[in-house]
């Protein structure tokens, strides 16, 4: 029995919540290195600090992913783990700039670290069943497109975070800077609006989703009715399902590594790279003017490469049906890996857009193409956990990074955090070599019959 084919809103309204989602991701992403340096962190530690996102990640999802795959409540499979993320997401938002009213406890930069590490560890208890939730719900002709409305969200909210606090400062004139130590206020009330945003948008997905119960899933899905073996729950079954995972998985690995890789030195390292090798600023000058400035313009591009996301999103069911999908993410990552090594030969920050274009491009398909390819060869039982257990492939390689990326810039870039993006570029890349290695299940089944998601889009017009 097939899955029913969902319309454009449907699969719209099970996606909304991705969009506070991305706009605390987007927050954190564009100011958490700003935060940090404020409370007193040197560019080349501000990498180490950064490793609370990607370890909790690491620990996190499969575990929230093995769980909602064995759970069935009045909310649901995975809503309930996405509606517990977001109440803890909203309170890490809103209290990572205001960890400055903990200091009592223990040092600021401490404090600000430890928040990080709250709202990132809730990010990603309710991003998980989110990406879980569109494998349950779609069928495998519906699924690019699903992860591409899903990435247009994510660029819709991703854009309001990045901007926010340029506009609340350029638009409405809340101040900019603050005492040594602290941090402005347009800062803290984007944070604070980030966070009732997270919590409205989750809300619309959870009530206007209706998820699948176990029954109908083993019905739409022969195989999972037929399994017979039985089950380790717990670590153990994560364990023995991370040791048994499907080649394609194995093989996206490679590319995740490099492409994330790359965005945890863009995330951590534009803001201090831009200020120095664009404004001209001194690197330990984080609370003047002009450091506000660069850190607020870092939000401008942010959004812009997230804009671009989002519209690019809209094209990438049409692009993979004529292309491959394969094809269509070597390109993108290609885009973004020009994009971000340009940053070494500009020295005009609206220059510093044109190359957001190639990035936002890379960001799309970074979101959607994978997770599309993954979809197809993964057992429907286990979705949920798969899902998080290839989040490792994310966070394994931010964790090298971090672990490595300061020293190397001190060691062999100079203490210039330019080489860094440069860096990001090339394994940009690298991943968009490696992508080509990659068996897509759903395109070799498929491969002599029409692609669903062109007639689709062919059927809105």
């Amino acid at each position: 029995m097939k899955k029913p084919r969902l319309s454009f809103w449907q699969i719209w309204n099970m996606s909304v919540g991705f969009l506070g989602i991305q706009m605390g991701f987007a927050l954190q992403n564009a100011n958490a290195s700003r935060i940090l340096q404020i409370f007193g962190a040197d560019v080349h530690h501000l990498s180490w600090f950064w490793l609370v996102a990607p370890l909790t990640g690491m620990i996190v999802q499969p575990i929230i992913g093995k769980m909602s795959d064995n759970t069935w409540t009045r909310l649901g499979r995975r809503r309930p783990f996405f509606l517990a993320g977001a109440i803890l997401a909203a309170i890490g938002l809103i209290l990572l700039p205001n960890a400055g009213a903990f200091v009592k406890y223990l040092p600021l930069l401490w404090m600000g670290a430890g928040f990080l590490m709250i709202m990132d560890a809730s990010f990603n208890i309710a991003m998980e069943p989110f990406r879980a939730l569109v494998a349950d719900k779609l069928n495998s002709e519906q699924r690019t497109m699903g992860f591409s409305i899903q990435t247009v969200l994510i660029g819709i909210g991703a854009v309001v975070g990045s901007w926010l606090p340029y506009v609340l400062t350029e638009w409405f004139g809340m101040e900019k800077t603050a005492a040594e130590g602290e941090v402005p206020t347009s800062l803290i009330a984007s944070f604070v609006i980030g966070a009732v945003i997270l919590l409205a948008t989750i809300l619309w997905t959870i009530a206007r989703t209706k998820e699948y119960s176990p029954e109908e899933q083993k019905a739409f899905e022969e195989e999972a009715a037929e399994e017979e073996e039985e089950e380790s729950q717990g670590l153990a079954g994560i364990i023995q399902d991370f040791a048994n995972m499907p080649k394609t998985m194995k093989q996206l690995g490679v590319v995740q590594f490099f492409s994330w890789f790359a965005l945890f030195s863009m995330w951590v390292y534009t803001t201090p790279a831009i200020a120095h090798h664009v404004w001209g600023l001194d690197l330990s000058d984080t609370s003047s003017e002009a450091y506000q400035d660069a850190g607020n313009w870092v939000g401008i591009i942010f959004g812009v490469y997230n804009a671009v996301s989002a519209v690019f999103a809209f094209f990438l069911p049409r692009i993979a049906a004529k292309f491959g999908r394969r094809q269509t993410h070597a390109f993108s990552l290609v885009m973004g890996g020009i994009g971000l090594i340009s940053f070494f030969f500009i020295h005009d920050k609206y220059m510093l857009i044109a190359s957001m274009f190639g990035v936002g491009i890379a960001w799309a398909s970074i979101l959607a193409m994978p997770y599309a390819i993954l979809g197809g060869a993964l057992p429907a039982k286990k979705i949920g956990v798969y899902m998080g257990i290839f989040n490792f492939f994310i966070t394994l390689p931010q964790i090298v990074n971090g672990i490595f990326g300061g020293p190397i810039i001190k060691a062999f870039y100079g203490g210039d955090p330019i080489w860094s993006i440069v860096t990001a570029g090339v394994f940009m890349i690298l991943a968009a070599i490696s992508v080509m290695f990659v068996d897509d299940v759903d395109e070799q089944l498929n491969a002599t019959s029409p692609d669903s998601s062109t007639t689709y889009f062919n059927q809105k017009k």
